[in-house]
């Protein structure tokens, strides 16, 4: 039986999920006995399906997206719907209308986002495993900042059947668990999975035009040396801000034409939804150029040294009272303007007990090994750490 009342006595502080189904339970299959919680801009029967926006506050949704359909088909129990950023843009998760996301490492801390519930309930051990999305890095942001696992499929091996996207071409339904062993199991069953092993002693690319947090530079700098070769040091296109602002300006677009004209928007996003509007058509082309290179260029990169290698985020954790960072995505990003599979594991800590992740990409249909890859690093680092209730506060 499912402890519902402890379930929201552990919530409460967290606001991690904005409903709980007390009439759920698992079945047979694969994923007996483990318990799931759906991101709301991701469908499930009978459940709020809001996306994290005012307007769809009563929206119910009417049937399972496909990938909920498939962790239910191998016996998980769906128990309820995680917060998130308002229409998934966004990675700080303070969200105007559902309210913020507490990160289980420290009151008043963020825990990224846009899939801030999702990455706070599954450190909090609220659930096994959840259901994020990633359209530049939303699933793996919130796992590297709540310290856990996080896994994006590549682009065309996993359905956006259900999804509220923020823009079809960069999304992907990701999950993320307290362990790789369960993160693959839920990715098995929700995603193809290719079986091919990785090749190659892989790249890096370390900052590339981003500033990293001293902190971040350092457990990276660890985290290469764990590996049994060091990566060759690769270069893109263009910086990385520059690559990512491109991005932001494609997904502010796609959004501005999908929701732009309903009511009950916050002025926050609002605002966000005219970037990419109002973007001249020639620079807009330029941006479109450029993802086009940087898409090629990762893939190259990827096929050439077999994974490549970077900081999940430049920046530790932060405060909600500070203002978020807008370099978040500079290279979670890159993963999904290539349509590729990543992996983010917690790769350190801060000198405030603060997790940090690592990232690793590889090539669709090397997903087995890409996590046997993640596993000897894992084991090696031994970073993962289950949070203190509300640490450090």
């Amino acid at each position: 039986m499912i402890d519902f009342d402890a379930l929201e006595r552990v919530n409460a502080p967290l606001n991690a999920f904005s409903h709980f189904d007390r009439s759920a339970k698992g079945g047979e299959g694969v994923l007996a006995g483990v318990t799931i919680g759906v991101k709301a801009n991701i469908a499930v029967q009978g459940m709020p399906f809001h996306a994290g926006m005012e307007t769809f506050r009563d929206r119910i949704a009417e049937k399972d997206a496909e990938t909920v359909a498939k962790l239910l088909s191998e016996g998980a129990a769906i128990i309820g719907i995680l917060n998130m950023e308002e229409a998934a843009l966004g990675s700080k998760t303070d969200n105007p209308h559902f309210g913020q996301v507490i990160n289980p490492h420290k009151a008043g801390y963020s825990p990224g986002g846009s899939s801030g519930g999702s990455g706070a309930a599954v450190a909090a051990g609220l659930c096994d495993a959840a259901l994020g999305t990633d359209t530049m890095g939303s699933v793996r942001i919130p796992a590297a900042h709540c310290g856990v696992y996080g896994f994006k499929p590549a682009t065309d091996r996993v359905s956006q059947d259900g999804l509220e996207p923020a823009d079809p071409q960069l999304d992907a339904i990701g999950p993320l668990a307290r362990d790789l062993d369960m993160l693959e199991r839920v990715s098995r069953v929700m995603s193809e999975f290719g079986e091919a092993a990785i090749e190659g002693s892989g790249a890096q690319l370390a900052n590339h035009g981003v500033k990293l947090d001293s902190a971040v530079a350092e457990a990276f700098s660890h985290a290469l040396g764990q590996l049994d070769h060091v990566p060759a040091s690769v270069e893109l296109p263009d910086k990385n801000s520059r690559i990512r602002f491109a991005g932001f300006i494609q997904v502010s677009r796609y959004l501005a034409d999908a929701i732009g004209s309903l009511h009950g928007l916050s002025d926050h996003l609002r605002k966000l939804l005219t970037y990419g509007p109002k973007r001249a058509e020639g620079d807009w082309a330029e941006d479109q150029q450029l993802l086009e290179k940087t898409r090629d260029a990762v893939r190259v990169i990827v096929a050439q040294h077999g994974f490549l290698i970077m900081p999940t985020a430049p920046n530790a954790p932060f405060a909600h009272s500070d203002k978020e960072p807008a370099g978040q995505a500079d290279f979670t990003g890159l993963a999904n303007f290539a349509g590729l599979p990543a992996i983010s594991l917690p790769m350190g800590w801060t000198d405030d007990r603060l997790p940090l992740g690592v990232q690793i990409v590889a090539q669709s249909g090397a997903e087995a090994g890409l996590f046997a890859l993640a596993r000897q690093l894992d084991a090696k680092l031994g970073a993962y750490r289950a949070p203190q209730p509300l640490a450090g506060d």
